[in-house]
């Protein structure tokens, strides 16, 4: 039942538009490394074009698409219907990292609400979109977003956030660099 596209089409934007929530995987090229999948709220992700999207992506316990997509670009981004009529719609694509002081973070921060503890803008240029029945996916009913995430950045304040970035998100679970510690480096290189 799965249908594949070359770019994101119209009614796929419409849909990612409506969700609340988002997933994002990536892997090192290890074959022992961890594979890691993320969950993501906030109004934090933008459909740029039809092949390239991007994602406000905030400071947390660990850096890890960040250190994968510096590694090897890879980067598959899902989202599902907790509501309405039942789908899933994945993007697969290269990703790379832009960090605030990089020629690019100026014009992709106005697609976003910069939040104190943003740590950096994720990019992905598509090259491929699959839509799936997403029929064993269960309704959930939103409530609305928590407000951890922006007291502890408060709490932290500016110093302490970066202080605990150079702590915990300097390099992945499996001791690869994160664009932390490499600002700067762009990974558009990568090809299909």
């Amino acid at each position: 039942m799965g249908k594949f596209f070359d770019s994101i089409q119209e009614q796929h934007q419409a849909f990612i538009e409506k969700q609340k929530m988002f997933f994002t995987a990536s892997a090192p090229l290890t074959a022992d490394g961890h594979v890691n999948l993320s969950p993501k709220g906030i109004d934090s992700f933008k459909v740029l074009s039809a092949n390239r999207v991007a994602y406000m992506d905030i400071i947390g316990s660990g850096n890890e698409t960040s250190a994968h997509i510096l590694e090897n670009g890879r980067i598959t981004i899902m989202f599902c219907a907790f509501e309405g009529p039942p789908n899933i719609l994945r993007l697969y694509g290269k990703g790379y990292t832009v960090l605030p002081g990089d020629e690019e973070w100026a014009a992709l921060a106005q697609n976003f609400d910069i939040l104190l503890a943003t740590r950096q803008i994720i990019v992905a240029d598509i090259h491929k979109v699959q839509t799936s029945c997403g029929f064993s996916v269960p309704y959930y009913s939103y409530e609305g977003e928590r407000d951890q995430a922006y007291k502890w950045a408060a709490n932290k304040g500016a110093d302490g956030l970066e202080a605990y970035k150079k702590e915990k998100n300097m390099l992945s679970m499996d001791g690869l660099p994160t664009a932390l510690v490499k600002p700067g480096l762009s990974t558009r290189k990568w090809s299909h």
